[in-house]
C-alpha cells in the first residue's frame, strides 16, 4: 500500500515539475494576418458562394430591399460572414430586390 501512494506522489511530483510540453516564452511574434479569400469576389459571387451551402439559393426579387436588410442580419451570424462580405451581399440583393 505504501508502494503504490509512494508512486501516486512520485508521479505528481514528475508531472508538475517537468511538463510534457514547451509553451514558449509568449514573446514570440504572431505571423501577419492574411486578408480574406473572399475579398475579391462580388456580392452575387459571395451570395452564390455562401448561402448554397445550406439551402438553395433565393431569388432576389422574391422579397424587398426592406426585407433582405432584416433577413442578412440573421444570415450573418448564421454563415459567419464578415462584414465586408455581408454588405456586399446585402448590396446585391437590394439592388435586385422586388420593391
Amino acid at each position: 500500500m505504501l508502494r503504490v501512494g509512494f508512486a501516486v506522489l512520485a508521479v505528481a511530483f514528475f508531472t508538475i515539475s517537468f511538463p510534457s510540453a514547451y509553451a514558449g516564452d509568449g514573446k514570440t511574434e504572431q505571423p501577419p494576418t492574411k486578408a480574406p479569400a473572399s475579398q475579391g469576389l462580388s456580392g452575387s459571387d459571395l451570395y452564390a458562394i455562401n448561402c448554397n451551402r445550406c439551402h438553395e439559393q433565393r431569388y432576389p426579387k422574391e422579397f424587398t430591399a426592406t426585407q433582405w436588410t432584416t433577413l442578412m442580419l440573421h444570415m450573418r451570424v448564421r454563415a459567419n460572414l464578415t462584414a465586408s462580405d455581408a454588405k456586399k451581399i446585402l448590396k446585391y440583393l437590394q439592388g435586385q430586390a422586388g420593391n
